[in-house]
């Protein structure tokens, strides 16, 4: 180990402190809990990936300026050369996030939906038109739209290297994502719109 001492003045009073800093050859010894080295070089490594894949979910209910602030990031992602998932919506975040990425490259557009596209309203429907690669769930037919959502929420954020999160303090299930994602070791962006 390697000290520093640092000279602090306190009403014309010296006091000594230290802080101990470790060097390499003492990195062995030094106490951390199990894993928070591995889990920043993996959310670094992320960070550093030059195509990633990026889940952008979040409130239905949002101004026209915030939807389309999230269709132009999700555009400039797109263009980045990145991946988006996200779920589908006739407006809202998911919505924009498919304008957007729908402008820039269809191809690399991913959208899981709760449930199939059958099941959803006659708006989605048509915004899906011309999206490659949507992931339907017949199995989740008998699920309310709701508990289908929860579950999407989740493939989603397992499909992804990072998550961009537009939500309200008040929203139970998007802070319940973020949970997940956190538990996921994901790298999360999170903006409150309240």
């Amino acid at each position: 180990m390697t000290e520093i001492f640092m000279t602090l003045k306190d009403d014309d009073k010296e006091k000594q402190s230290s802080i101990v800093v470790p060097i390499d050859e003492d990195m062995d010894t030094v106490s951390h809990s199990p894993n928070t080295v591995d889990e920043l070089a993996m959310e670094l490594a992320t960070i550093k990936q030059s195509a990633k894949k990026i889940a952008i979910i979040g409130s239905r209910n949002l101004p026209i300026t915030h939807q389309q602030m999230i269709e132009t990031l999700s555009q400039a992602l797109v263009m980045q050369g990145n991946t988006i998932i996200t779920s589908g919506g006739s407006s809202g975040t998911n919505a924009a996030a498919i304008r957007g990425a729908m402008k820039a490259n269809p191809d690399k557009l991913k959208v899981i939906l709760p449930q199939t596209i059958g099941q959803q309203p006659s708006d989605v429907q048509d915004q899906l038109i011309g999206v490659p690669n949507i992931v339907e769930h017949s199995d989740r037919a008998m699920m309310t739209l709701a508990d289908a959502s929860r579950v999407c929420n989740r493939e989603i954020i397992d499909d992804c290297n990072q998550l961009i999160c537009f939500l309200s303090h008040t929203s139970k299930t998007l802070h319940n994502a973020v949970q997940y994602a956190e538990e996921g070791h994901k790298v999360i962006t999170v903006f409150y719109l309240d």
